[in-house]
């Protein structure tokens, strides 16, 4: 499972947008704008359906995939004055924070960007509850507390766990809930609490998260919830299955990490439109080693090979295609890292890496084709670069590809070794550094 967070916002919007086929019989009032400054939120209150923006009391905070906002003094309320906060004093506050670095006490330092800003909530300590959910070993587990809150950890000892196996019915999951539920929850909320948490599982599974923590929830009155705070990562292993019910979901940049290239963000749009797994980190664009590895272990053992034998300043990217890729999205997987490597001339030539270990079910020859086609598009370039090919593979009709990626080669004229599972897994990469140690 690919666990990728998701804004704040975005996972509340999910919550709006499936609430009457999932919680029927709650209320959820869905108020909340995400904006990058203080001109974006008063632009935003003058728009139709926007008007509680200039009518009610704010909160606004970060939302940029880190917790701890309020210990981090990240969140802008008055409980006393709820009032007090204005559209004018929020926009106001947006703008000072995004106006410098921030320093979290995690040590995460970085630039704030993204802010979410809903009504406050007047409510009480006793309204608030802690609710979330995630995949441990084979089994999901339900984590249920009376306690919910900035000090939910430190009171952690209360909170209820319920085991779910895969192949627990609807009518069980239901149950082992109720059996389950907090004995410092009041008496006169416990069915409630117990008929909403089983809502929220099968929303968290059906949805395909991969972790779902709202805390606090808040139960007030009438059956109508306010989700206060909100975690959320997706499976997006899913997404290519999901596409309707997530929408336009959008995986950001964690807070204090670089922003991704438009050649990572379009790897990972064209794996989030795919059954297979395409991953892309460009490491060093002036890398001389680059590589193309099929599956997500050989990934890892690739890259500490190259760092080991090659140092880590020569290994220019990390990633894989894996999972049965189609020939077109090998093709544009293969172009994209054509595309990068030849950008940037190294007087000792770059080195291209194309292996894997022995597929389970991918289609070899499929795949090479899409590389060879990615070569003859690039084989100028490459050739201008100076680079040389080295391929380990094997797998289901790995003798067609390798031939077939040989003979390609040969004839646009790029150097190329090629080897089969006879060869261990990486030793092209010790064959390249060796060759090109022996031409110094």
């Amino acid at each position: 499972m690919a666990q990728r967070a998701i804004r704040e916002y975005d996972g509340k919007a999910l919550f709006a947008k499936h609430w009457d086929e999932y919680f029927d019989g709650f209320h959820y009032d869905f108020k909340s704008v995400l904006v990058k400054s203080g001109e974006e939120l008063l632009q935003k209150a003058e728009e139709h359906g926007f008007e509680w923006l200039k009518q009610e009391p704010l909160v606004a905070k970060p939302d940029m995939l880190f917790g701890k906002r309020g210990k981090n003094d990240l969140v802008l309320f008055k409980v006393n004055k709820p009032g007090d906060v204005t559209l004018e004093d929020a926009a106001k506050w947006i703008d000072e924070k995004s106006s410098h670095d921030v320093t979290l006490l995690s040590g995460q330092t970085g630039r704030l960007t993204h802010f979410i800003v809903e009504p406050f909530t007047p409510h009480t300590q006793e309204q608030e509850y802690y609710i979330s959910a995630t995949t441990v070993g084979e089994d999901d587990v339900l984590y249920l507390s009376a306690e919910g809150g900035m000090e939910v950890e430190e009171n952690w000892d209360k909170v209820n766990e319920v085991h779910i196996p895969i192949d627990l019915s609807d009518s069980d999951i239901e149950k082992a809930i109720k059996a389950n539920i907090p004995e410092d929850i009041p008496d006169d909320k416990k069915a409630e609490f117990a008929s909403f948490a089983f809502a929220f599982y099968k929303f968290y599974r059906d949805l395909n998260f991969a972790y779902l923590e709202i805390n606090p929830i808040v139960m007030l009155d009438n059956n109508k919830m306010a989700i206060l705070d909100l975690v959320a990562r997706l499976d997006d292993t899913a997404g290519f299955l999901m596409k309707d019910k997530w929408g336009d979901i959008e995986f950001p940049t964690p807070f204090g990490m670089e922003e991704k290239s438009p050649e990572e963000k379009a790897i990972a749009e064209a794996d989030a439109k795919s059954g297979a797994s395409l991953k892309l980190t460009i490491l060093n664009p002036m890398g001389r080693i680059w590589t193309m590895v099929a599956g997500g272990g050989a990934s890892v053992v690739y890259a500490d090979t190259i760092a080991d034998l090659a140092g880590v300043k020569d290994l220019a990217n990390y990633g894989e295609y894996s999972g049965g890729p189609t020939t077109a999205e090998t093709q544009f997987y293969a172009e994209t890292i054509f595309d990068l490597m030849t950008r940037h001339k190294d007087p000792r030539g770059k080195i291209l890496i194309i292996g894997g270990a022995i597929a389970n079910f991918t289609d070899v020859a499929k795949t090479f084709t899409g590389i060879i086609n990615a070569l003859e598009k690039y084989a100028d370039k490459l050739k201008e670069n100076k680079t040389k090919i080295y391929v380990r593979r094997g797998g289901p009709n790995y003798e067609k590809g390798l031939k077939d990626i040989k003979e390609a080669a040969e004839r646009l004229g790029l150097y190329i070794e090629v080897y089969g599972p006879e060869t261990h897994v990486t030793d092209i990469v010790r064959m390249a550094i060796e060759a090109d140690k022996g031409e110094k």
